[in-house]
């Protein structure tokens, strides 16, 4: 297997609007990214993946782009940009940028030159049809066809109305994606991760309706990987590594289905997939988690990587979903430890390294999250009670993963001064980086020492399994790479589990053999 500098690196994701504020008008931005860098280094961070910074209503929190090549105001400049890219390039530091190809913002140039007139130039960028052809419905609720009173026919968006899906079955628009992207290459970034990348509408024919399940749900089975989408992923790849060899590609593919994944990775096509299969579950189950790592590793080929991770900006806290009394009880180690020993690519989510939380919206107002705000006025029209519909829009909603990082005791919880947070507890029970530093026994001190692990031990970066056994709640497994040999044993049951040591200790949880609840041992030996 060819050593790729990606297979090296632990990735971290930062969710623009909550990282660093660098400005003092309580968004985060590129100011506050580059102030944080030498702690993302000392962290032993070598990847950062950035979601969208681009110019947006953020009708969709910066997934509705209305200008690819520019910055969004509220995170900084170009020059800001450049600023931070080159300091993150001077401490070994890699970037990968969000790109959204699947649609773009009703307030894109392209989409109002479309909807001017129906002879307009840019017509067929998006998908235009003067009757509903079927009864596909949003991936945020609601019909996915929209009327537009000046043209009078409907377009098509998959998520919100103000998301305008483009027409990919149209080579223009491939040619001008091809050139948004030559762009930022250009600039000089170092991968892209393709939102969304299965959904591409890439067919003229949608006379198709979607099923519907038991419980009257729609089942999505028309309204994504249409034939014709990974023709056009693989001519993106060479395209793309024409222009950059080594350039990292990460697809967002919506499923969770492992057969809908496994086609999109590999020779010729994206680098990796996130695994979400994996990596969204929502209760901790290890079974399920040691069942999904033992496809993963039976079902791709050698040129298939995995991606590990529990977290991102668009699910619950693992350590909220895992343990959900929301009180650290040592399952937060665990899952570091099997984010960071098993076979993969792993991807940490920002305020992950110090156990933060999730938070809950007590006021539909207050919230920001666009699926959120469907779900609530989709359960109001069915006749719920503001209660039950702001109950059911809080699990809908990605709000609440996505507060601010809690650098110390004086947090600014609010995305800004019109949509501040009202449900935050003591700010002084907050775990905070500023905390966290000061006690050697802390989760972000035990990321950075299991991070330094991973990247100095060749056997972690590249080896196989061997030996991979889930027995009694015990997961424990062999990586081997060459003579390197590393051995991992981590406690998911309720009881203490003996361990026989005959190797090097690289790490270990307990002070004897006896490893106690979510206690882990990583030992390493040569053949």
């Amino acid at each position: 297997m060819q050593n790729k500098w990606w297979r090296e690196s632990v990735f971290y994701e930062i969710y623009m609007p909550s990282f660093k504020d660098g400005n003092g008008d309580g968004i985060g931005d590129f100011k506050g990214i580059a102030s944080k860098l030498d702690y993302l280094k000392d962290l032993g961070i070598k990847g950062i993946w950035l979601t969208p910074f681009y110019p947006s209503p953020k009708v969709d929190n910066g997934y509705d782009i209305s200008d690819y090549y520019n910055i969004d105001k509220d995170y900084g400049t170009l020059e800001e940009f450049k600023e931070f890219l080159n300091k993150a390039h001077n401490l070994g530091i890699k970037v990968i940028i969000d790109i959204v190809l699947n649609h773009t913002s009703s307030e894109h140039p392209w989409f109002k030159e479309s909807k001017s007139s129906i002879g307009s130039e840019r017509r067929d960028f998006y998908i235009w049809k003067n009757s509903i052809p079927n009864n596909w419905e949003s991936f945020f609720g609601g019909e996915a066809w929209e009327y537009d009173e000046n043209t009078k026919e409907y377009y098509y968006h998959a998520f919100a109305k103000e998301q305008v899906d483009l027409n990919w079955s149209n080579p223009k628009v491939y040619e001008a994606m091809k050139d948004v992207l030559k762009y930022w290459i250009d600039f000089g970034i170092d991968g892209f991760r393709f939102d969304v990348i299965n959904f591409l509408t890439v067919q003229d024919d949608l006379n198709v309706d979607n099923p519907f399940d038991e419980s009257g749900e729609q089942v999505h089975k028309y309204d994504k990987n249409q034939d014709g989408v990974l023709d056009i992923i693989k001519r993106l790849v060479k395209d793309i590594r024409d222009i950059k060899e080594d350039i990292f590609l990460v697809g967002e593919v919506g499923s969770e289905d492992f057969n809908e994944l496994k086609p999109y990775c590999g020779e010729n096509l994206l680098d990796v997939v996130f695994n979400f299969n994996l990596g969204s579950i929502d209760e901790f189950s290890i079974e399920k988690i040691y069942k999904e790592i033992l496809c993963m590793n039976e079902e791709y080929d050698e040129k298939q990587i995995p991606t590990i991770f529990f977290n991102s900006h668009d699910m619950g806290r693992s350590i909220t979903r895992f343990n959900p009394k929301g009180n650290c009880n040592g399952i937060e180690k665990a899952i570091a430890a099997l984010l960071l020993t098993t076979k993969g690519v792993p991807f940490m989510y920002f305020g992950e390294e110090i156990g933060m939380q999730d938070l809950v919206c007590y006021d539909i107002d207050k919230m920001n999250d666009i699926q959120g705000i469907t779900k609530y006025k989709l359960e109001i029209a069915k006749g719920k009670s503001e209660y039950e519909a702001l109950k059911l829009s809080n699990k809908s909603s990605r709000d609440k993963s996505r507060s601010p990082m809690q650098w110390n005791n004086d947090i600014n919880y609010g995305f800004s001064e019109a949509k501040p947070w009202i449900n935050i507890e003591d700010k002084k029970d907050k775990t905070t980086v500023e905390k966290a530093t000061k006690d050697n026994k802390s989760l972000l001190n035990l990321y950075k020492e299991l991070i330094k692990i991973r990247c100095n031990t060749t056997a972690l970066l590249y080896g196989d399994y061997e030996d991979l056994i889930l027995e009694n709640d015990v997961l424990s497994f062999r990586r081997k790479y060459n003579d390197i040999v590393v051995d991992v044993v981590i406690n998911f049951s309720n009881e203490d589990y003996t361990q026989k040591i005959d190797k090097i200790e690289l790490l270990n949880t307990s002070e004897s053999n006896t490893l106690k609840p979510y206690d882990f041992s990583i030992y390493i030996n040569k053949l």
